[in-house]
């Protein structure tokens, strides 16, 4: 009894033991996962969200339609407020919100929603068609619950460097998307019709609702506002546009002191593409030059090309006979092709600029031709035409340059 009294102590301890030895290896196995826990990079990224999402908004924009109401044997019309649509914004200042153009086109009224859920109305200040830009502001809002974004720089940006989008997509508010800098420099028709240059493309997930929303860098700064997506299909297709930072300062500074925005000015129209390739087969045919450069279809009458003398696009004679207007070769050096050359190269001028203009004048009735240079001082684009423009009328196709 005594030896078989001792092997079974010797088992309970042993079996203590072994069990011992389980709970501390258990212990220690428990004490050496750390998968719950947040790496740097994902700390870092969680507290850019929590700080730079307070600047986010959602905006909900109605038009008014005329309503018919019915009851106790009577209908009534009433205009009443119906939602149109819905997008993203963020606090450029302690006042002023920047969003897309295209999220406020057509409405008659927005309403914001600031990250802690508080609803106000928004005023209009200024919009950017050309730039899809739109600049609201808010009144009556508590200082502590404007959170302007810190502005970055969209001139030394990098293809390949991480970036964030935050927006409402598809009503979701609050939404955090990242990805890169996939490409710089790109070019796309905006909503307005022309050319939006210099776009920063990115593979950040851009749905809608996200438009008017900020595109940010690792550290949380302003680089650019999302603007639209390239998609066969209409969903996201890992191809989106941000409106670089520096272009936004530019075009937002001026809405908010002059609500509008002041564009370089050239005064003439451009014949399109197709119709400078129709001229140039029938020159080929004639044994003459085709045309190389931009082909003036009309000028605006006291326009600074006017001034400077530029020939317009005419018919003449008994049957019509198409007398070709100048054609504009370069702009400060810079060989121009097409319609879009051109507008690139004014656009990207300032009111007040001297620029430097080669053309061809093909001969005319004096019988003079050749290659000519102007200088011609670029005036602010009028919000109307100045007058009927000298030359073909627009509606033959004429594409107007700034």
């Amino acid at each position: 009894p005594v030896g078989a009294m001792a092997s079974a102590a010797a088992a309970l301890i042993a079996g203590i033991s072994l069990d011992s030895g389980r709970r501390r290896r258990a212990v220690r196995c428990e004490g050496d996962d750390r998968s719950h826990e947040l790496s740097a990079e994902e700390q870092r990224t969680v507290a850019m969200f929590e700080r730079c999402s307070q600047s986010v908004v959602h905006i909900n924009t109605f038009t008014k339609a005329l309503v018919e109401r019915r009851g106790w044997g009577e209908a009534t019309l009433n205009y009443e407020e119906m939602p149109q649509g819905s997008g993203s914004g963020f606090f450029w200042d302690e006042q002023h919100i920047v969003t897309n153009f295209h999220v406020i086109q057509a409405a008659d009224a927005a309403t914001v929603v600031l990250a802690d859920g508080t609803s106000c109305q928004a005023s209009l200040v200024g919009i950017e068609p050309e730039c899809d830009l739109a600049v609201l502001q808010l009144k009556g809002v508590e200082s502590r619950k404007i959170l302007p974004l810190e502005r970055g720089r969209s001139s030394n940006l990098k293809v390949g460097q991480r970036v964030f989008a935050i927006g409402n997509p598809f009503g979701l508010d609050q939404t955090l998307t990242n990805g890169i800098v996939s490409g710089l420099g790109r070019e796309i028709t905006g909503v307005g019709g022309r050319p939006i240059r210099g776009l920063v493309q990115t593979d950040a997930a851009i749905n809608p609702g996200n438009s008017g929303g900020p595109l940010l860098d690792a550290r949380g700064r302003l680089i650019g506002v999302n603007t639209m997506i390239a998609t066969p299909s209409g969903a996201f297709a890992g191809v989106g546009f941000a409106i670089p930072v520096d272009t936004v300062a530019k075009i937002v500074d001026q809405l908010i002191k002059l609500g509008y925005v002041k564009h370089a000015y050239l005064g003439v129209g451009i014949a399109p593409t197709h119709v400078a390739e129709q001229f140039s087969e029938s020159l080929q045919r004639h044994g003459e030059q085709p045309l190389e450069g931009a082909l003036v279809w009309s000028v605006e009458r006291g326009s600074p090309a006017d001034a400077a003398g530029f020939r317009p696009t005419m018919r003449s004679g008994r049957h019509g006979e198409y007398v070709l207007g100048d054609e504009i070769l370069q702009v400060n050096g810079e060989k121009v092709v097409k319609p879009e050359d051109l507008i690139g190269a004014i656009q990207d001028k300032n009111v007040g600029d001297t620029v430097e203009i080669k053309y061809m004048r093909r001969s005319g009735p004096d019988g003079r031709g050749g290659v000519r240079t102007a200088r011609v001082k670029l005036a602010d684009r009028p919000r109307e035409p100045l007058a009927r423009p000298a030359g073909l009328p627009h509606g033959s196709g004429g594409f107007v340059a700034p």
